[in-house]
């Protein structure tokens, strides 16, 4: 089976697993993901849910991005089409929420046992 060259036309859940890790969109895609995530806090903090909603943004983002630029070319551009995407983003933001979360980190004295014990 090939692995896609850029992300879907329509959603599909996994699509971003599926991109060729070889080409510049999957590498920066991976990347927004991985920014997303760590600012939520970090991917093993979130919920199926949430790392679904991040999948979500990371597609209608894309695809917002290629509709203005299709604008911008003087190519075929719905208005309807991305207004209501921008909104389902917008919404799917909200729900993430737009603040930084910190992760957990250990006290400096566990860290450092953890270490001695070969732990981390």
């Amino acid at each position: 089976m090939s692995r896609l060259q850029e992300p879907p036309q329509k959603f599909a859940q996994g699509w971003l697993t599926e991109l060729d890790g070889r080409t510049g969109i999957a590498q920066v895609m991976r990347q927004r993901y991985e920014a997303f995530t760590n600012d939520l806090g970090g991917v093993s903090r979130l919920s199926y849910a949430q790392r679904s909603l991040v999948e979500r943004s990371l597609w209608l983002e894309y695809w917002l991005a290629q509709q203005e630029q299709a604008l911008a070319s003087g190519e075929e551009f719905d208005i309807g089409k991305w207004t209501q995407a921008a909104n389902s983003l917008q919404g799917i933001l909200s729900k993430l929420g737009l603040q930084r979360t910190a992760r957990d980190v250990p006290e400096l004295h566990e860290y450092l046992e953890s270490k001695a014990k070969g732990n981390a």
